[in-house]
C-alpha cells in the first residue's frame, strides 16, 4: 500500500475510475491545468486529455446542470464545486433536477453524477469558505450524502460514488486533507503518513455507501460523528478517560441506523457531534432517531455539540469550532445525568 493524504486519495479515486471507464469525466472551476484549488485533480488533464478533465466557467449552476445533461446521455461526471459554500447557485439543479430524474422518469433515466466539495472550517476561511451544508442535502429525497474522515475511506467511498447510478454529494472536510486534525489547533498536525488510515491501496477498491464504522469501542456512552469531528471525538474520549464508543457515520444518506441503535442500546447514553450550526443541523435528525429507536434504553438525555447559530466567525474560529474540550464536557454531562 501507499501512504496518501486525503488529497492524494481523492485524486487516486478519480484516476482509477477514469482509467477503468472512459465515460467518467471530471470538470469544475480550475480543476484542469491548475489541478484544483487544493490540487485534488492535479495531473488528470495531462493524463486523460482536455475532453475528460477540463475547466468550467465560474457558474456552479452551469457546472451541475451540464453534468446532469451529460449523465442523461450516458456519461458519469465527477464535478467539483470549489468550496461547499459556493454550491447554493447549483442547489436548484441538484434538488429539482438531479435528485428527481429517476422518480420522474419511472426509472427510465438515472443521474450518475458526483458533486465533490471541500467542506467545513478550521482553515481561517471565514464565513464564505467554512460552511457545513450537509443537512441541506440530507433533506432531499434522491440524493446520497457522504462525508469521509480519512484517506482510506475517501478513496473507497469516492469510487463507490462514481460507480453509483444516482447523484452523490461528496463532502470533503478540508481540515483533514493533510492530516487527522483532532481540534487542537495549538499543536502541529500529525500527517497522514504517520496514521494507519493513510495506508491506501493504489488500485481499485470500494467501500459500501451507507455503512458506518466504529472507530473506538466502548461501553459507557456512544458518540456519533462524521468528518473532522470523528478525530475530535476520539481525542475527547482519550483526554477524559471516558469509555466512549465513537461511530464514524461516513454516509449520512443512506444512514447506517442499525449500527447506531446497537451501540446506544448497549451504552444507554449518546452524544452527537457536528461542525454545522445547531438549529436544523443533521444532529437533530440523529437525536430524533435515537429517541425513537432507543428510548427505553436511554439513561440520560442525548447531548449535541455543534457550531453556533451564527455565520462562521473568522475572529472566533476556535470558539465556534467544536473542539475536544467542548466534546469532553458533553461526555461528562451525559455520564453525570
Amino acid at each position: 500500500m501507499a501512504r496518501m493524504t486525503m488529497i492524494e486519495a481523492v485524486r487516486s479515486a478519480m484516476d482509477v475510475s477514469m482509467g477503468r471507464d472512459e465515460d467518467v469525466v471530471v470538470f469544475g472551476e480550475d480543476v484542469g491545468y491548475f489541478g484544483g484549488v487544493f490540487r485534488c485533480t492535479q495531473g488528470l488533464q495531462a493524463k486523460y486529455g482536455k475532453t475528460r478533465c477540463f475547466d468550467a466557467p465560474i457558474s456552479e449552476a452551469g457546472i451541475v446542470g451540464t453534468a446532469i445533461g451529460m449523465a442523461a446521455y450516458g456519461l458519469k461526471p465527477c464535478v467539483e464545486i470549489q468550496f461547499a459554500d459556493y454550491m447554493y447557485p447549483a442547489y436548484d439543479q441538484l434538488t429539482q433536477e438531479a435528485a428527481r430524474i429517476r422518480y420522474r422518469s419511472n426509472g427510465d433515466f438515472t443521474c450518475p453524477i458526483v458533486v465533490r466539495m471541500p467542506t467545513g472550517g478550521g482553515i481561517f476561511g471565514g464565513q464564505t469558505h467554512s460552511q457545513s451544508p450537509e443537512a441541506l442535502f440530507t433533506h432531499v429525497c434522491g440524493l446520497k450524502v457522504i462525508v469521509p474522515s480519512n484517506p482510506y475511506d475517501a478513496k473507497g467511498l469516492l469510487i463507490s460514488a462514481i460507480e453509483d447510478p444516482d447523484p452523490v454529494m461528496f463532502l470533503e472536510p478540508k481540515r483533514l486533507y493533510n492530516g487527522p486534525f483532532d481540534g487542537h489547533h495549538e499543536r502541529p498536525v500529525t500527517p497522514w503518513s504517520k496514521h494507519e488510515l493513510g495506508d491506501v491501496p493504489e488500485g481499485h477498491y470500494s467501500i459500501p455507501i451507507g455503512k458506518a464504522e466504529i472507530r473506538r469501542k466502548g461501553s459507557a456512552v456512544t458518540v456519533i460523528a462524521y468528518g473532522t469531528m470523528v478525530h475530535v471525538a476520539l481525542a475527547a474520549a482519550e483526554e477524559t478517560g471516558i469509555d466512549a464508543e465513537v461511530i464514524d457515520l461516513r454516509s449520512l444518506l443512506p444512514l447506517d441506523l442499525e449500527t447506531i441503535v446497537q451501540s446506544v442500546t448497549k451504552t444507554g447514553r449518546c452524544v452527537v457531534v457536528h461542525e454545522a450550526t445547531l438549529t436544523s443541523g443533521f444532529g437533530g435528525e440523529l437525536v430524533a432517531l435515537v429517541q425513537e429507536h432507543c428510548f427505553y434504553h436511554l439513561e440520560a438525555p442525548v447531548v449535541r455539540v455543534t457550531g453556533w447559530d451564527t455565520p462562521y466567525p473568522h475572529a472566533q474560529e476556535w470558539d465556534y469550532f467544536p473542539g475536544p474540550a467542548r466534546v469532553g464536557r458533553a461526555l461528562t454531562e451525559a455520564m453525570e445525568a
